[in-house]
């Protein structure tokens, strides 16, 4: 087991990373549990593999686990879902000296975190994050919220987790189309920040996806080893780095509000066209070479990910898909700065982008 810490002041915590961890789950968070009652969050589609197994491990630990089984999807991660939440947890009785699990994927994670946040004014959450996207990223930096009609994630809170447990076991359970969603933000971390780890990603990611266990561990631990720097630098997102982190989000975030949230484009595959859509920008404002830009593209697509927003056939113009973005979180005083590249490695973050400019490279990309 990998033992990365999230040195915060007054709020570290760990996140652990290697297999069994959910089956011996007393052993790792029961400190962290005072009450005989446990409440858990999850889906449908989590419980199906993982109930049982932690039904097990708790009851093994004289624990009683409380289950609030929701939906799978984007849905359930609205003003809906978490007033469902908020009751169920009030019904549980949860103080705000306990701690609720969050098991699943980013969903759950950021719909849990966001409820124990205003529970109470907040009580303790612990992260089980089950896929390869919440492992390397959901899941550490205590970003929470839910999604309203004007846009991703615009109603949440800071709130960090006491500690994160992942489970490499986990990722035996996801279809394929999932794998490659969480290595979408696997390669970030690479080409925003390191491009030895790009250069790894070129020759190993395809085995992420392809369930090899010694290449998934290392991405999983270097990824987070990335994000904890990230976030114990700028938890809040204050200074500018962990804004780097939003690599090819603000483009992603508007292709998800064209298909409606919906599965037509997961979050993953929105990250990895905004990515490609990042270094074709950069590209056009004169910082990186066409070449590059090719490069990204090319690392990404031989995971499988979509490299075209031309294949989505969106019902939309450029100008309709930069209207999106004015709800984006990340807008200063009428401005929205782009995370953008200076090179494989080196992201930036631009805050002279016109949007019309942004328009029309749309445009242009939805002929491509």
């Amino acid at each position: 087991m990998s033992v990365i810490p999230v040195e915060l002041a007054g709020r570290s915590y760990e996140v652990r990373v290697g297999g069994g961890l959910l089956a011996d789950l007393p052993a790792n968070c029961g400190a962290l549990l005072r009450k005989q009652r446990v409440p858990i969050v999850t889906d449908s589609n989590v419980a199906k593999h993982w109930r049982s197994t932690l039904d097990q491990a708790l009851q093994s630990g004289g624990f009683e686990p409380r289950w609030l089984v929701l939906d799978p999807g984007e849905g359930a991660k609205t003003w809906a879902g978490l007033e469902r939440t908020m009751d169920w947890l009030l019904a549980e009785e949860v103080e705000r000296g306990d701690h609720v699990l969050a098991l699943g994927g980013g969903v759950i994670g950021d719909l849990t975190g966001f409820a124990a946040a205003i529970l109470k004014r907040g009580c303790g959450f612990i992260q089980l994050p089950t896929t390869l996207l919440a492992q390397v990223d959901s899941s550490v930096g205590g970003k929470t919220a839910i999604n309203t009609s004007a846009g991703k994630n615009l109603v949440g809170a800071f709130h960090q987790p006491a500690l994160v447990l992942a489970d490499l076991d986990a990722l035996g359970t996801l279809p394929e189309r999932e794998l490659r969603c969480g290595y979408a933000e696997v390669i970030k971390y690479g080409i925003l920040g390191d491009r030895a780890f790009f250069e790894w990603c070129e020759a190993e990611g395809p085995k992420v996806v392809a369930g090899d266990r010694s290449a998934q561990e290392y991405a999983v631990t270097e990824s987070v080893k990335a994000k904890a720097r990230i976030v114990a630098e700028d938890e809040r997102e204050t200074t500018g780095a962990r804004a780097l982190l939003n690599l090819g989000h603000t483009f992603g975030h508007a292709l998800e509000a064209q298909t409606g949230f919906s599965e037509r484009l997961l979050h993953g595959e929105g990250v990895a066209l905004g990515m490609v859509l990042a270094a074709r920008y950069s590209a056009r404002r004169g910082y990186i070479s066409d070449a590059d830009a090719e490069q990204v593209t090319t690392a990404i697509a031989a995971s499988g990910l979509p490299t075209e927003i031309a294949a989505l056939g969106l019902n939309a113009d450029g100008a309709a898909l930069a209207a999106h973005m004015l709800h984006d979180k990340k807008m200063d005083a009428g401005s929205l700065p782009f995370v953008l590249l200076r090179a494989i490695g080196e992201a930036f973050l631009d805050k002279t982008v016109p949007l019309d400019d942004v328009a029309a490279f749309l445009d242009g990309e939805l002929r491509r």
